[in-house]
């Protein structure tokens, strides 16, 4: 007799991340979100945002997500607590079914853990698509690009040492205590209907270690 093994819930696979985020949002000045754990306002009065993680070493079960990258697009209505986010993720189309399955699931919340916020916070999700999505790290410039939709590249400020890059230390934010002040170069988002250059303005840079679904 033969036995079919069901899959284990979505929310109870136990998964981890490790790489950098990098991210460019319309804020005309760093992003007051980091020190204020979203009870500040963005410096427009709402966020619009698009952001890149580089996976150095992941999993989700069993399966591999190292060496992966994904693209995402944030909008926030107005304090990043409040919620109300819509957001989108772009997948490496090199992810195998079961990759870009587990890393829709991270990415939308639904894994729980560091992510799950997403899952409390989104209550529009647009979509996931797969489409090559490249991280370059060229010196210390960061770019990201996913096809003609997300066209991104943000550079480390540098502080009264110019050999050292402004960070912030120590925080509560989700993505990570310390935060790398930046700037973008290049911003440009056309994905979704949605038109945004934020060439000059905001950006950071974090080194994530995510995990769940324990949190």
């Amino acid at each position: 007799m033969s036995t079919t093994l069901e899959k284990p819930a979505v929310g109870t696979v136990p998964w981890a991340i490790k790489g950098e985020l990098i991210l460019n949002c319309n804020c005309t000045v760093f992003c007051p979100c980091v020190v204020s754990l979203g009870k500040h306002a963005p410096t427009e009065g709402y966020c619009q945002a698009w952001a890149g993680v580089r996976i150095d070493s992941g999993h989700y079960g069993d399966e591999d997500l190292s060496g992966l990258n994904v693209g995402l697009l944030l909008e926030i209505p107005g304090l990043m607590a409040r919620g109300n986010w819509k957001a989108a993720a772009f997948i490496d189309d090199r992810a195998s079914d079961a990759a870009h399955d587990a890393l829709v699931n991270i990415f939308s919340g639904a894994a729980r853990g560091t992510t799950g916020l997403f899952g409390m916070l989104v209550s529009e999700f647009l979509g996931a698509e797969a489409a090559p999505v490249s991280y370059e790290n060229e010196g210390d410039k960061r770019r990201l690009m996913v096809g003609k939709k997300i066209q991104g590249e943000i550079v480390p400020m540098r502080g009264a040492d110019p050999e050292r890059e402004i960070v912030v230390t120590n925080t509560e934010y989700w993505m990570g205590p310390d935060i790398t002040v930046a700037t973008a170069t290049k911003g440009r988002v056309r994905a979704f209907g949605r038109v945004w250059d934020f060439d000059g303005r905001s950006a950071e840079i974090c080194q994530i270690d995510w995990k769940g679904p324990g949190r």
